[in-house]
């Protein structure tokens, strides 16, 4: 029986019911049903402000307590980001499915009990929902937050997921879920020449532990990004500094969302960035800080972006005659073929 089904049993669901809903005007189900979608909310308020899933929870689902605060951070978001909050059961149930749809069935099934919320066919319902997705996106990232030291220039830098993330949880090597596991139990007997090897393992395999704010390390996935669409001053360029500087305004310290397209000659993803809702692409082409990549990206938004930069002489615009980043790379192949920096194509 449901969270919300118990607090109504209980009678103590006046709390917990939207403002419009009274005993005696709506019919039992509806009070029950109105009880769990404010419950949801309530929750999901109460979690971007405490970090903290509720208590009970645990009950109903079988993936762990990381776990769950990764749904409720993803939930929170699509609740946020929804032009129109869930108004009925069955509106707060598709969230749920949409948003989760990557998890096993049980723990979406349990949520949804969580709160008494309709139970659909999770897998056909799955199969049967609305895209968010732009055309010929191949999947998305959800990083953990930017360090300074991993954005590389204007439009390339380094990431890290949690590998609690639903996405990564399915695919993290065996050899690094050892290697951390034993890294663990050579720390607990202090034997740091044991967890030192370990740790090449894990970083060879392409994962990092990063320290969050809380002191504590998240064992994460390191992806190299490209920003898909535009092309940024080389940092032996002019004003490449100024390119690099401006990207790290937008980004440090913040969670991305990437929308990864593929991945280029040298293994680095290509994608749109998100960050608390901004197109980063937009920002850095409106203030003049990089060039449309049309060579490779055709978006006639970009070109009118740029437009309006040049036109308002922003950033590099303002320079009498700015060098285009893919005419430097031509003259300075070889150099940048010697000193393993690769050129920038698609």
């Amino acid at each position: 029986m449901g969270n919300a089904i118990l607090r109504c049993l209980r009678g103590d669901s006046d709390d917990y019911r939207p403002h419009h809903v009274t005993q005696t005007s709506v019919p039992y189900w509806t009070i029950q049903v109105n009880v769990g979608l404010s419950d949801l909310s309530n929750d999901l308020n109460n979690f971007s402000i405490t970090s903290q899933v509720p208590g009970g929870l645990s009950q109903y689902v079988a993936s762990s307590k990381k776990a769950q605060i990764y749904w409720y951070k993803k939930l929170h978001e699509a609740w946020q980001e929804s032009s129109l909050p869930p108004r009925t059961s069955e509106e707060a149930a598709r969230l749920v499915v949409q948003t989760l749809r990557r998890i096993q069935n049980a723990d979406i099934e349990g949520v949804l009990e969580f709160y008494g919320l309709p139970t659909p066919q999770i897998s056909a319902e799955s199969s049967h929902l609305p895209s968010s997705w732009p055309e010929k996106v191949k999947f998305k990232l959800h990083t953990l937050p930017v360090d300074v030291n991993v954005i590389a220039d204007g439009d390339g830098l380094s990431v890290y997921v949690d590998t609690a993330d639903p996405r990564e949880s399915a695919n993290v090597p065996r050899e690094v879920h050892e290697a951390a596991n034993e890294r663990t139990e050579a720390q607990a007997a202090k034997d740091s020449a044991r967890a030192h090897e370990l740790l090449k393992i894990i970083k060879k395999a392409g994962y990092r532990y990063i320290k969050g704010h809380d002191n504590k390390f998240t064992l994460a996935r390191k992806y190299r990004i490209r920003l898909r669409g535009i092309d940024a001053p080389e940092m032996a360029m002019t004003y490449g500094q100024e390119s690099k500087e401006a990207l790290v305004k937008l980004i440090q310290g913040k969670s991305l969302t990437i929308h990864v397209y593929g991945e280029d000659c040298y293994g680095r993803s290509i994608g749109d960035i998100y960050c608390n809702g901004v197109f980063i692409q937009e920002q850095l082409l409106k203030r003049g800080f990089a060039w449309h990549y049309k060579a490779y990206d055709q978006r006639p938004e970009f070109a009118k972006w740029q437009k309006e930069a040049r036109l308002a002489s922003r950033g590099l615009w303002a320079l009498p005659n700015p060098e285009k980043p893919w005419e430097w790379r031509k003259i300075h192949r070889n150099e940048l073929t010697k000193n393993n920096n690769p050129i920038q194509v698609y």
